[in-house]
């Protein structure tokens, strides 16, 4: 089994578990034997820092279209539309995380995850190509982040 890899943000590090797959809109995929578990990478995470409120926009079960719209979440540093990773059907929701989203942020690759659901997972990432799409899109990001935080401080 291929080993996790960490991916370095500066002075802060994402972990990529090896046993998941990712989807380019920063979400980890754990697929399973009726349907695959999607969360937010350490990566996203990061980005979004302390998640503290998050909201569907219906009930599962569901059929979705990829990049459709499936709720919110709002963090310390901003509100995000969330989107569906692949086309297929939601069967579930973890309701827990209605309540209390902080397991998001304290287990994301394990009580933190967001939904399940049933899709082909084949255009998901392994743990090293979603290391090859972050650093080829990292130099990017550092610039908008940059800028951010010069937008805040005007």
């Amino acid at each position: 089994m291929a080993e996790s890899l960490t991916f370095m943000m500066g002075k802060f590090a994402a972990h990529l578990p090896a046993d998941r797959r990712y989807c380019r809109n920063h979400m980890w995929c754990e697929p399973r034997s009726d349907a695959a578990r999607f969360g937010f990478s350490s990566y996203a995470v990061r980005l979004m820092q302390d998640v503290y409120f998050l909201e569907w926009k219906f009930d599962a079960p569901r059929d979705v279209a990829a990049k459709q719209e499936l709720g919110f979440v709002e963090s310390s540093k901003a509100q995000s539309e969330l989107y569906a990773p692949l086309a297929g059907s939601i069967t579930q929701f973890n309701a827990t995380l209605l309540s209390d989203p902080s397991a998001i942020n304290a287990d994301g690759y394990g009580d933190g995850w967001l939904f399940e659901m049933t899709a082909d997972t084949a255009p998901t990432l392994s743990a090293a190509e979603y290391y090859q799409y972050l650093d080829s899109a990292w130099a990017t990001a550092q610039r908008i982040l940059k800028n951010q935080v010069n937008l805040d401080d005007e």
